[in-house]
């Protein structure tokens, strides 16, 4: 018997697991597809073309409009929004997309608009991301998995960021701008061309000021790797200026001397990679602190 008590009450348990709750104030569309443990909170909106994966929360007050899929175990905090019509004046009400990966939470007053058909007519966010307070995520924007996005920054349209990068709070990414992985991008700070995955940027106009060693510790790279990467970019990024050795020279000697490192070739790839807006600059010498080890 007390078997059979103990069978009934993990039973009890998973079934209340499994329930999902709807709050009276919430509006939720009958149409929209709605998984198992979700939790819609009052005063919440979710539209007829909405997807919620299993075990979603919506606290209070969001906003879940467009062709939108919210991963499974996401959270989302009260005044967000999330696949709301793009700020873009060419859009004109097109099928568009708007994804976010699982277990990502989202801080309150976020916006994340779908995409536009010129753009890839797509939206997302990776999962395991923390977007926090007030950030504003523009159409056509991909953001990879682990990305964590600071209070009050904002994007503009088609913006890339890879995994695991930081974006420090009130930095501003214009429309286009790449961040590579693992990159850091300090607070307050203007980007106006691309970062090279790893990169450290600083300034009110975003320059190049070395590695996010801190975060390569952290994600166990060994120091004698350490050592090449530091070597690799001290080539492409000499200090004290390039002494006269044009860049595409010095990204040949790289590519020779140290392509075979996975990290490097990381970078190799991305500054191979179609860009719209160029690379951020390097730091004039003295201008900002060099090899930043910045969280």
């Amino acid at each position: 018997m007390e078997a059979d008590l103990s069978h009934s009450a993990e039973m009890d348990i998973a079934v209340e697991q499994c329930r999902t709750f709807i709050h009276p104030a919430a509006i939720v569309d009958a149409r929209a597809q709605i998984g198992d443990g979700v939790t819609i909170g009052p005063w919440c909106s979710v539209g007829p073309d909405v997807v919620i994966e299993d075990g979603v929360r919506l606290i209070s007050h969001v906003v879940v409009d467009g062709v939108t899929r919210l991963g499974a175990g996401s959270i989302y905090y009260p005044f967000t929004t999330i696949g709301m019509a793009p700020q873009d004046l060419k859009y004109g009400g097109e099928a568009t997309r708007c994804e976010v990966g699982a277990r990502t939470v989202v801080r309150e007053n976020v916006t994340i608009h779908r995409g536009t058909q010129k753009g890839g007519a797509m939206t997302s966010i990776g999962s395991d991301c923390l977007i926090m307070a007030n950030a504003h995520v523009a159409h056509d924007c991909r953001i990879g998995n682990g990305v964590i996005i600071v209070n009050n920054v904002v994007m503009g349209g088609h913006v890339e960021i890879g995994d695991h990068a930081r974006v420090m709070g009130s930095a501003a990414l214009h429309q286009f701008v790449r961040i590579g992985r693992g990159a850091l991008v300090g607070g307050v700070c203007g980007v106006e061309a691309d970062v090279i995955p790893y990169g450290s940027v600083l300034g009110n106009r975003a320059r190049l000021v070395g590695m996010h060693w801190i975060w390569l510790k952290r994600n166990g790279v060994a120091s004698d790797e350490m050592q090449r990467l530091r070597r690799a970019f001290r080539t492409l990024y000499p200090r004290g200026g390039d002494r006269g050795v044009v860049f595409a020279d010095r990204l040949a000697q790289v590519r020779a001397e140290f392509g075979a490192e996975p990290k490097v070739q990381d970078i190799l790839n991305f500054i191979d990679a179609p860009s719209h807006r160029g690379l951020v600059r390097v730091a004039r010498p003295g201008s900002m602190t060099a090899d930043t080890e910045g969280a």
